[in-house]
């Protein structure tokens, strides 16, 4: 280790939070996040992390599902209902398990993406990395939508910035739902495969985009189950109807 990888943080820096009750992970990735540049906060709880939220801003939250009191999928559900800064700031979700069903419970809490325990320090930085440099755009967004927001009904996304507005209301997504919406707009009005709109992955994989899509249906069609923005493109994908 150099003298330079001493130094503190800038106070500029990308403020991250860790919620984990394990003190050794909590620990590690402070040391190492730390490393990478970033200013990094450590809580043992949910309840010690909304102490935190209380007084601060974090660009990213690190979250484990199993702890004591109220688990990661409680937690993230929480925050994001809330109506403050703080709902759309990107969550990474650890987790013990890696059963299909454990990653989409954390998916429908609001998740961005998730890593399963044990991991490697290197590969959650780079993935870190990754989820912010897709939210740096939305976070630079200004208020007035740009010019090139596609509209769809009442609601207009702009895939510069990552914003989806209905009106004048700024509507709070993901950054998982931003990405589905920018290849769903790469080819509007046509199909994208499930494979394509996660990732690639297999079956465990599209089931996880079939909830994500469920969940932007809430958040953009009148009625979910009978959606005319997003459709279903049956046994391939989806597709975004734009007003023409």
């Amino acid at each position: 280790m150099t003298e330079a990888d001493n130094l503190p943080p800038a106070d500029d820096a990308l403020h991250l939070l860790v919620v984990d009750d394990d003190r050794r992970i909590r620990n590690l990735l402070k040391r190492y996040l730390q490393g990478e540049g970033y200013r990094v906060t450590a809580a043992e709880s949910a309840e010690d992390a909304y102490a935190h939220l209380r007084g601060l801003h974090f660009d990213l939250i690190i979250l484990d599902v199993m702890m004591p009191g109220q688990s990661g999928y409680e937690f993230a559900a929480k925050i994001r209902a809330e109506n403050a800064p703080l709902a759309e700031a990107p969550i990474l979700m650890l987790t013990a398990r890696s059963e299909t069903e454990d990653r989409v419970k954390g998916l429908e809490a609001g998740a961005d993406d998730y890593m399963a325990k044990p991991f490697e320090p290197r590969e959650l930085a780079l993935r870190v990395a990754s989820i912010l440099r897709r939210a740096a755009p939305r976070m630079a967004a200004q208020s007035a939508p740009g010019q090139n927001a596609v509209r769809f009904g009442e609601f207009a996304f702009d895939p510069d910035r990552g914003e989806l507005r209905q009106g004048d209301e700024v509507i709070r997504i993901t950054e998982r739902e931003r990405d589905m919406l920018r290849l769903l707009l790469e080819t509007p009005g046509e199909a994208v495969s499930r494979e394509a709109l996660g990732g690639g992955g297999g079956a465990a994989n599209e089931r996880t985009v079939d909830v994500q899509v469920n969940r932007l249906r809430r958040k953009i069609e009148t009625d979910p189950a009978n959606p005319l923005h997003l459709q279903t493109v049956r046994g391939f994908g989806y597709k975004l109807a734009i007003d023409r």
